[in-house]
């Protein structure tokens, strides 16, 4: 492609610490490790960060720790990537999805409240919802940043008390998004961020573990480590565990992108600005949105297609798109359509319509931070060239079909 989806940001400086870590020998379990997660945790502002391997290795890590297991559900959305999910799914719990707002793109809290009150029943003597249907006990909420923008936390962390329900945050897209100026990833019991090179800094492959519970951050060094005691002998393990462990060479990488993280964010910030100027007397797309009280991390400039032919429009602007050599990606496919998805016996049906509706219309532009005001022209040009003539195409088939009808 003559312009990628995404490309990381990688200077002099990240080259000189990579270098500099594979002379030390130190490659695994070394001084980097703990360097990036102390300045992490400091970055955040929680007491604990933990270095995992991925976003994904983060999220089930924190699945874990919370003591989510196979009798319980958690309150989440379809429209994200497929492993807010998964991480539940890896513990044999249960995701219920819940609609999404159709202008912000995240889980609706009044959708959680309708959802708390007609699917579950709460039972005092146990302090605990249980759902009508499957008796399974409902354990907490999963809310995800998506896009980069923060979902609205308010309410969720104010039910989340209601209900003795625990809140782990996805926040893998929204690394520097703050919500009522608070950073994202401190609202719940624990959060999970990732660097995959697409995200707003990266370490090649990573993530990263925040809490403020010791216990969760004591369980989730272990159980990244195979389950290792580190208080005891080497070779001593109290918990079944995996190797989700984040190399020295990852950390010596990340240092250095959260050294430069303000700027990073700022550069994506300037780009999604250009695009919103060129984009913003485009017919026939809703632009993104940022709500009042929230700060947006770019991940990614997602725009949605509008009318009645949208999913259409938009697979035939996806294909002329790449046909120019510029990439771009529908951004998301519901989880509860995908294939694997149909196996997995839910408590209720998915009944999702604005879910649906935006897994149908959002369309991902080329974005990162280095991108010039001369891509995205060239971008924004072919987006608008090929709307009007799709738009053309389209009203030329209404046209056929009224008179055939008539």
């Amino acid at each position: 492609m003559n312009i990628p989806l995404s490309r990381p940001d990688i200077g002099d400086l990240e080259v000189e610490y990579v270098t500099r870590t594979l002379r030390s020998g130190n490659l695994s379990l070394g001084p980097q490790v703990a360097e990036f997660e102390e300045e992490f945790a400091n970055y955040i502002g929680t007491r604990y960060a933990v270095a995992t391997n991925s976003g994904t290795s983060a999220l089930h890590l924190c699945v874990r720790a919370l003591g989510i297991g196979p009798e319980d559900e958690v309150l989440t959305t379809s429209f994200s990537f497929v492993a807010s999910a998964n991480c539940l799914l890896y513990e044999r719990a249960l995701p219920m999805f819940v609609d999404i707002h159709p202008v912000t793109l995240n889980i609706n809290p009044a959708e959680i409240r309708e959802t708390l009150t007609s699917e579950y029943v709460w039972k005092p003597d146990k302090c605990r919802l249980f759902n009508r249907r499957s008796g399974r006990i409902l354990k907490a909420i999963l809310p995800v940043h998506v896009f980069g923008t923060p979902c609205d936390m308010a309410p969720i962390v104010e039910m989340a008390r209601e209900f003795n329900l625990r809140i782990l945050e996805d926040a893998c897209e929204a690394l520097g998004s703050r919500y009522r100026g608070q950073l994202v990833g401190t609202f719940g019991d624990a959060a999970a961020f990732a660097f995959y090179p697409n995200k707003q800094m990266t370490t090649a492959e990573g993530g990263m573990i925040v809490t403020n519970d010791t216990q969760v951050a004591m369980l989730c060094r272990s159980l990244r480590n195979q389950g290792r005691d580190d208080r005891s002998a080497w070779l001593r393990h109290t918990a079944l565990g995996y190797n989700y462990r984040l190399s020295d060479l990852h950390c010596a990488l990340g240092l250095v992108q959260l050294k430069r993280i303000s700027d990073l964010l700022s550069s994506r910030e300037r780009v999604a600005d250009e695009y919103s100027r060129a984009l913003a007397h485009t017919p026939g797309i809703t632009l993104p949105y940022e709500p009042a009280e929230t700060k947006q991390s770019w991940f990614v400039y997602v725009i949605q297609l509008q009318g009645p032919w949208a999913a259409w429009r938009r697979e035939s602007l996806i294909a002329n798109l790449r046909g120019r050599g510029i990439a771009c990606q529908a951004y998301f496919p519901a989880i509860h359509r995908q294939p694997y998805f149909k196996k997995i016996p839910l408590s209720r049906p998915s009944s999702l319509p604005q879910t649906d509706l935006a897994a149908g219309r959002c369309l991902a532009l080329p974005f990162f931070s280095a991108m010039t005001n001369a891509q995205v022209a060239e971008v924004c040009a072919a987006v608008h060239e090929l709307l009007t003539e799709s738009a053309d195409a389209a009203g030329s088939c209404q046209k056929q079909f009224s008179a055939s009808a008539g």
